[in-house]
């Protein structure tokens, strides 16, 4: 099955900016055709594929800190599109698996903001692998380019669920 390559770096750019501070400076200019890692100005990394993703983001209906209901972040369902063709899936851990067997966990390394009707683009850092295939040597993750998948507004019944359709380019990068 053919895997798309990433867009150019330049695309890639745009999604490596998180909370910068005084130790881990915002993102520079990609040296040799990949990405520079916040806080390590001498790793790089390289784009192995950018997949689209259609789905939803998944809230539920619970008592906030201040004792009063508000939509919680639950979980994203996705398909994962290369080509107009399904290969895998991406769904709560967050996971990310291919029809080759190969999979990724990753947690957030950091965010930018989207627009008001959009979830954040994501940094994220791969911590497990399941499998063989595409994603074997994948470390990061990136979710660029989003469109929808914020819920807005009161609910009224804990342990409600509502949907927000969504869609995103993750683009998986191997260090090295």
């Amino acid at each position: 099955m053919p895997i798309k390559l990433a867009a150019p770096c330049l695309l890639l750019l745009a999604a490596t900016a998180g909370p910068a501070t005084a130790a881990e400076p915002g993102p520079a200019q990609p040296p040799r055709g990949g990405i520079r890692l916040v806080g390590n100005p001498d790793a790089v990394e390289h784009p192995v594929m950018t997949l689209n993703a259609q789905g939803a983001q998944v809230y539920e209906c619970k008592a906030a800190a201040d004792g009063k209901l508000a939509w919680a972040f639950r979980e994203p369902i996705a398909t994962l599109i290369d080509n107009g063709k399904t290969v895998g899936r991406h769904f709560a851990g967050p996971n990310w698996e291919l029809q080759d067997g190969s999979a990724v966990t990753a947690k957030v390394l950091g965010s930018t903001a989207g627009t008001e009707n959009d979830i954040p683009w994501l940094k994220l850092e791969v911590t497990a692998h399941r499998g063989s295939g595409a994603l074997s040597d994948v470390t990061t993750v990136q979710r660029i380019n989003t469109h929808g998948g914020k819920l807005d507004g009161a609910c009224d019944k804990a342990g409600e669920f509502k949907s927000a359709p969504y869609s995103a380019e993750y683009v998986f990068l191997r260090k090295g």
